[in-house]
């Protein structure tokens, strides 16, 4: 294994999350508020870290480029050395009472899970909540692939980066160059950010709160400035665009590659995103239904804006709130579990299974009760008009598959520390929103809750579990095969 090639990239990365932390500094500077000192002292500590692992990566020039194993040790010590460096700050302020805490806000924040330990959000200094929507933002289109954009990564083999951390099922490069395709995407990116911040911004949001909530909205995270999240502001306006910029992070950002290339036939013609927008459209009419049957809400307009609302926010996995829909109707928060499990599409900044692996499974399925009746009939499952390679069935088919073992484990292990309040619901709809990387559970780990109250060893088994959601399971659980690392 290429050691040095590892620590040059680890650096960079730390680099990257070290300098990001100049903007919630000169924030508390111009505050004036005590946090000042926290984010010097962790911009110091970080950039010795990044200067130690470049030292450490000198001798290796990088030739050959990096292999599988190197990609994946790579994007999984990327994510939980980012995650040990940003916590510094939450830590070094008191704003949370112990690095366990702050290592899960961090991780949280990076993995767009939006589970917070916070417990008086509105108290915390500016800098402080600035430092969390970074950490969503920056998480949301991934560390490495800023990396990539950034630097060509210094010769290295980035593809195999790259399809380490993209979620979905293929990953494939936009442009001829590697690096450009890292750029396109960051340039949509921060494109969607900056709209939706200007029209938060012309609804009555301050600067600074649009800017957190677009960074936590594209990112499809769901932290917020304030306690209450969305519900805030009491404004329907703000409500919509708020709903319309998660339906669009849930999007594959590949999609809008074709819209700047005007081939509008291949952008609403794309499967997933019809199924997806389907998914949406009948979870929120359905769920509307409730809750005017139920009389709780009042008219069709804010019945229909507190259903969609609810439904997009768990479906792309964002997390936002306006409503404690843990006290909705049972067909409601089921329905919730189940999209949390969904997720959006792929190649989106949502988590979650990915609605494109249902549909494969689905198109499978039909396909095998074809043969059934045709045994000697040929009959290949099909996505957006082409027939849908093996490996892709079986890989979709694995994902799922441990998927449930990951949720069966977590639930067990989280079951077994018989802590007050952790009862069986709570606990596996606390798997399963780390797992998905939404943010809010049931019952005790609900819409209005938080996650203070946990042992430290469930924070730590959540945080693992958010690093395995954001990064597609398989490349965190295969570092604890022996095969992985064997010649």
């Amino acid at each position: 294994m290429k050691i040095g090639i590892v620590l040059k990239v680890l650096s960079l990365v730390c680099l990257i999350v070290s300098l990001f932390m100049l903007l919630p500094l000169g924030l508390a500077l111009l505050d004036g508020t005590p946090d000042a000192g926290a984010f010097a002292l962790s911009l110091a500590c970080g950039l010795l870290v990044s200067l130690l692992l470049s030292l450490g990566g000198m001798g290796e020039r990088g030739h050959g480029g990096l292999g599988i194993r190197e990609a994946l040790g790579v994007v999984a010590l990327a994510w939980a050395i980012a995650s040990a460096v940003g916590a510094l700050p939450y830590w070094s302020s008191g704003v949370t009472p112990s690095y366990t805490d702050a290592f899960f806000e961090t991780m949280s924040g990076f993995t767009t899970t939006g589970a917070t330990v916070l417990e008086d959000i509105e108290a915390a200094p500016r800098g402080v909540l600035l430092w969390r929507a970074l950490t969503h933002w920056l998480g949301g289109m991934g560390i490495i692939v800023l990396s990539l954009a950034v630097l060509p990564f210094l010769g290295l083999g980035g593809m195999e980066l790259f399809k380490t951390e993209v979620p979905g099922v293929t990953q494939e490069k936009l442009t001829p160059r590697l690096q450009q395709t890292a750029l396109l995407l960051w340039g949509i990116y921060v494109l969607l950010t900056f709209v939706e911040t200007v029209l938060l911004v012309f609804g009555g949001m301050s600067l600074f709160d649009a800017f957190a909530h677009s960074c936590s909205t594209i990112a499809t995270g769901g932290f917020s400035t304030k306690n209450t999240s969305i519900a805030w502001f009491h404004s329907a306006y703000i409500e919509w665009v708020i709903t319309f910029f998660m339906f669009a992070s849930g999007v594959n950002f590949s999609l809008y590659f074709l819209l700047t290339a005007r081939n509008f036939r291949a952008f609403f013609g794309d499967e997933e995103l019809r199924w997806y927008t389907g998914i949406v459209v009948g979870s929120s009419l359905a769920i509307t239904a409730f809750l005017l049957i139920e009389k709780l809400a009042v008219g069709l307009e804010p019945a229909l804006r507190k259903a969609a609302f609810h439904v997009v926010s768990v479906m792309t996995t964002t997390g936002f709130i306006t409503d404690d829909f843990d006290l909705w109707p049972e067909f409601a928060r089921f329905l919730f579990l189940l999209l949390m499990v969904v997720g959006a599409c792929g190649g989106s900044t949502g988590g979650g299974c990915k609605v494109v692996r249902f549909l494969l499974l689905g198109r499978q399925l039909r396909a095998e009760t074809l043969r059934l009746l045709h045994p000697r009939a040929i009959i290949t499952a099909r996505l957006n008009g082409r027939p849908v390679p093996r490996g892709i069935m079986d890989s979709a088919a694995a994902f799922l598959m441990l998927y449930v073992l990951l949720v069966t484990a977590g639930t067990l292990i989280v079951t077994a520390f018989s802590h007050p309040g952790l009862d069986l619901l709570s606990a596996f709809s606390g798997t399963i929103t780390c797992l998905s990387n939404v943010g809010p559970g049931l019952n005790t780990l609900g819409a209005v809750e938080n996650f203070a109250w946990l042992p430290s060893g469930v924070k730590w088994l959540f945080s693992f579990l958010m690093l395995a959601g954001r990064l597609e399971l398989f490349a965190v659980v295969l570092l604890f095969l022996p095969g992985t690392w064997a010649r």
